[in-house]
């Protein structure tokens, strides 16, 4: 080894670099946030809505819980057509890059070659990486992929863990703004309080897994429930004075 070699290094495990990242692929992460977060934004909404007619507990609490089941199967059965669908474009992809590959090496290998320049390689660096990776064809295929698509198409996410991260935490999420009613209260105010705090804790926590401060987090995701309570209150408000 000579000075300008540099000193030689073992490969490094993931469990030794010392951090880690957030799935944010399009997993159970992404699915069982937006869960809630619907799940909450529902059903405060639609309590809103049922509460302004004038309508009582029972009626609020059974729509509540219809609007629960409902939307719980309506987003558990999305995200699994949505993630099946992505796993599915994934794979179309990885074959027509194969095919490519296995056609036109040449132009591939320069291909990838210019990408590794863009990235900040010398062009001889970058020939000489990019032949290295064609080895593999495989690897290669991997690769292409991942920097044409921004996709891991070896890292695909679960349509299943989906699904049900969706499914569950949308029931959770619909289900706080019935607490009181089915604590046996007959307050819409409190239902209502019941889904802000749970619109501000549910905030709180998604900002956990982004770069935005606690308290901007929560404030908006209240702030998003408010907007949308407020205006299905409105029609129900309406709707109770024209039933009147």
């Amino acid at each position: 080894m000579t000075p300008a070699d540099g000193p030689e290094t073992e490969p490094i495990g993931a469990d030794e670099v010392g951090h880690v990242h957030t799935d944010i692929s399009g997993g159970w992460l992404r699915a069982a946030t937006f869960g809630a977060m619907d799940g909450l934004v529902t059903n405060v909404s639609l309590v809103a809505g049922v509460g302004a007619t004038g309508a009582s507990s029972t009626v609020v609490v059974t729509a509540g819980l219809a609007g629960l089941v409902a939307g719980a199967f309506s987003m558990a059965l999305g995200e699994y057509a949505s993630v099946s669908t992505q796993n599915e474009a994934i794979d179309k992809e990885v074959a027509v890059e194969a095919k490519e590959i296995a056609e036109n090496p040449r132009a591939e290998v320069a291909e990838l070659a210019g990408m590794f320049v863009g990235m900040g390689m010398t062009e001889r660096t970058a020939a000489t990486a990019a032949g290295e990776v064609h080895r593999d064809p495989r690897r290669a295929v991997r690769l292409h992929v991942a920097q044409e698509l921004g996709l891991d198409p070896e890292e695909k996410a679960s349509p299943g863990a989906a699904a049900i991260s969706s499914f569950l935490m949308f029931a959770i999420g619909a289900l706080v703004p019935l607490l009181p009613y089915l604590a046996g209260s007959d307050s819409l105010p409190a239902g209502l309080a019941a889904g802000a705090v749970g619109l501000l804790l549910a905030g709180a926590v998604a900002s956990a897994f982004t770069a935005t401060t606690w308290w901007w987090g929560a404030l908006r995701q209240l702030g998003y429930g408010a907007l949308a309570a407020a205006c299905t209150y409105g029609a129900g408000t309406l709707l109770g004075i024209s039933v009147l």
